[in-house]
């Protein structure tokens, strides 16, 4: 499932990210916690909150709900974190 938020972070990514995001989606359906993710939990006021790396920079927020499905939340530079 994607928020707005990831919807609107996604359509504002050139092309050649929105192809990453694409690949790195097939990796997390696969394997959520596949090292190549480098899939971590957050601290502090993202606690319960998960990230994954597309590139040195760029990260993926998600969450998990109750019945183990994925929010995607957004998609960006660390700037999402805040």
């Amino acid at each position: 499932m994607y928020s707005s938020r990831f919807e609107r972070a996604m359509a504002g990514l050139g092309p050649e990210y929105k192809r990453l995001v694409a690949e790195r989606f097939v990796i997390f359906k696969d394997n959520c916690f596949d090292a190549r993710l480098k899939t971590h939990k957050l601290k502090g006021k993202l606690f319960g909150h998960w990230s994954f790396s597309l590139t040195y920079s760029l990260r993926v927020l998600f969450c998990f709900t109750e019945d183990n499905a994925v929010i995607f939340e957004d998609v960006g530079d660390h700037s999402i974190y805040q």
